[in-house]
């Protein structure tokens, strides 16, 4: 669970006020996820806790979803 630690803060980082640096915000939380999976290569328990908190986050509609306010919007409708 020592892979865990990296990825947690992820979901604590705020999302921007303005609008304009949102897609800025996305691009950057992608690219750092992306970048740690294929350097880190966190075990299966430690991936599957963090996709799951992460869609937990974002399905429940709260806007603290790290992908955008526009992807829990439209699932929730």
């Amino acid at each position: 669970m020592y892979c865990l630690q990296w990825l947690l803060p992820v979901l604590l980082i705020p999302k921007p006020i303005n609008p304009a640096m949102v897609q800025t915000h996305v691009m950057f939380m992608v690219l750092y996820l992306i970048g740690f999976f294929l350097e880190r290569k966190p075990c299966t328990i430690c991936s599957i806790v963090f996709l799951v908190a992460v869609f937990l986050i974002c399905y429940s509609g709260i806007g603290n979803c790290i992908f955008g306010s526009a992807f829990c919007e439209s699932e929730n409708g």
